[in-house]
């Protein structure tokens, strides 16, 4: 750097800006033409956006650099743990994002395309076949619902553990139909759901929310657990009407394509859980609930067909034991029966019998493997439901038969067993 003294010759200062301006402009040209050169290897390596950082990595290697830039990491472009857009890929799936330029103002809003930003939920939108699911209940007619393409949003609600949205994910991989599936809980919000603006590479964009993908794409949505939602999810009316929604952040219209439709969950029928087995359900504001066409009361499977369900997972977990499945299942019949007459406060779903079938299959011990599926009761309920088993199997015995058995007060309310 020139001296003090030298900032009073004109040449040395004008060469001395010179050579500064040249150093930043080749600097920066460098990082671009690096920057360039790495984006077309992504490219030529067939990357998809978001990419982990092996594949970062391996791209930046490839045009001689030894680390991964920071561009390429930057926090704006993380969309979950190690995985990282970049939009600068081509044909990256999802939809478009809207660029806001800082001459936009609230009344004129000039807006610029940009490549598509993407995260986790939106890159398999077709969910994959599960091959020990068995279809039943309302199956058949929900799939020719969705088959039908028309535009008949479904409520389906019953208790927890029955297969309600593994139903909606099977018929749709069965038909090859986009599933967008939205976990509602009490913050959920407009925001979360038709979309909202974000920081992408320092600029302030829009990115299309689930609700405005699968309407653009004429796919499912699918609002699991939808009575934990709060008024913020009212956002959706005009979306259960059919007749597309107004993004009034950015002055557009959606208008949903032919094939789009809305299918909602619910351990309750959205009037809240009186007897507080679903906490935080809420009641939903009733001109929500209207707008649903049909309302589908889900129950438990039957006896026979969830022997069947059981008998498929245990062929996928390694080790079926026909006899195991069926003690199961009329161990958990009777206890509904006497769940639904008022006897019993607690239920066996489909969900906990499967747990037990796998850990049956890891361990070999059939009283261990239902024994640690019910700690989560109270003490008193687990030690009736367990004795109960004994006399439904008997290869099975009580664990402590030197000692006289105590009857709980819930294991007097069982029924005999047949």
């Amino acid at each position: 750097m020139p001296s003090g003294n030298s900032y009073r010759n004109p040449p040395e200062i004008f060469w001395y800006v010179l050579d500064r301006v040249w150093n930043v402009w080749y600097n920066t040209a460098m990082r671009h033409s690096k920057k360039n050169q790495m984006i077309e290897e992504m490219q030529r390596l067939g990357f998809k956006s978001p990419l982990n950082r092996d594949q970062l990595l391996t791209a930046a290697r490839n045009v001689g650099l030894t680390v991964v830039p920071l561009w390429a990491v930057d926090p704006a472009r993380r969309v979950s743990r190690g995985l990282f857009n970049c939009p600068e890929l081509d044909g990256v799936a999802g939809s478009s994002t809207t660029v806001l330029t800082s001459s936009n103002t609230q009344a004129n809003m000039a807006f610029t395309k940009v490549s598509p930003v993407t995260n986790d939920s939106t890159v398999h939108l077709i969910p994959n076949v599960n091959k020990t699911y068995v279809p039943w209940g309302h199956h058949e007619e929900i799939a020719k619902i969705i088959e039908s393409a028309k535009f008949a949003p479904v409520f389906i609600t019953g208790l927890s553990g029955n297969g309600k949205t593994t139903m909606i994910e099977q018929i749709c991989a069965a038909q090859q139909k986009h599933l967008f599936r939205v976990n509602i809980t009490e913050l959920t919000d407009e925001d979360d759901l038709l979309g909202g603006m974000r920081l992408v590479d320092g600029n302030t964009v829009w990115q299309d929310g689930p609700v405005v993908k699968a309407m653009e794409s004429g796919s499912i949505l699918l609002l699991d657990e939808v009575d934990l939602g709060s008024h913020k999810i009212m956002c959706l009316q005009p979306v259960l009407e059919g007749k597309g929604v107004f993004l009034k952040k950015i002055n557009r219209w959606v208008t949903p394509k032919p094939g789009f439709n809305v299918l909602a969950t619910a351990n309750t029928k959205g009037k809240g859980s009186d007897d507080g087995r679903f906490a935080g359900t809420n009641i939903l504001n009733e001109a929500f609930l209207d707008r649903f066409d049909f309302t589908y009361e889900q129950e438990y499977a039957p006896r026979s067909t969830e022997k069947r369900i059981l008998m498929k997972k245990m062929d996928s977990f390694g080790h079926k034991d026909e006899d195991f499945a069926d003690c199961l299942t009329r161990w958990s019949e009777t206890i509904r029966k006497a769940f639904y007459e008022g006897a019993v406060s607690e239920v066996i779903t489909t969900r906990r019998l499967e747990a037990v079938a796998k850990l049956f299959t890891i361990i070999g011990d059939r009283m261990t493997a239902i024994e640690r599926s019910l700690s989560r009761f109270d003490n008193e309920t687990k030690t009736a439901f367990l004795n109960f088993y004994t006399k439904i199997d008997a290869s099975v015995a009580p664990k402590d038969e030197k000692k006289e058995a105590k009857t709980t007060g819930v294991e007097s309310t069982m029924p005999e067993v047949a």
